[in-house]
């Protein structure tokens, strides 16, 4: 049995979400909750959420027991780019691309 919970459409590049996946992946979700919180990355106060929202998901629809929840899968991948340009010198134009992030949050029950 498992939960998940879906973030979808963030703005920050996967680069950058994948390094804060990397720091609570398979720890327990109180461990990972307090992880979240003391990391200073913007994109932990997203994931935080999401862990949360997983962990209600679990707690209610599955009625799992929320002190054995681990995080089983956690990554990222990346939305749609949004394109924009930006002037340079002679007239030229240099593209800039804005990245969006998918990211799936897996929660598990210890044995």
């Amino acid at each position: 049995m498992e939960a998940r919970a879906y973030l979808k459409h963030v703005r920050i590049s996967p680069r950058k979400v994948q390094i804060a996946c990397d720091l609570i992946r398979g720890k327990d979700v109180a461990t990972a909750a307090a992880i979240l919180m003391n990391t200073p990355k913007a994109a932990s106060e997203h994931l935080l959420k999401l862990l949360r929202s997983a962990a209600a998901n679990a707690e209610n629809n599955f009625e799992m027991d929320p002190a054995k929840l681990y995080v089983a899968q956690v990554f990222v991948t990346g939305g749609p780019i949004m394109k924009r340009v930006q002037p340079r010198a002679q007239g030229r134009a240099f593209r800039i691309n804005k990245r969006t992030s998918h990211v799936t949050l897996v929660l598990k029950e210890k044995e």
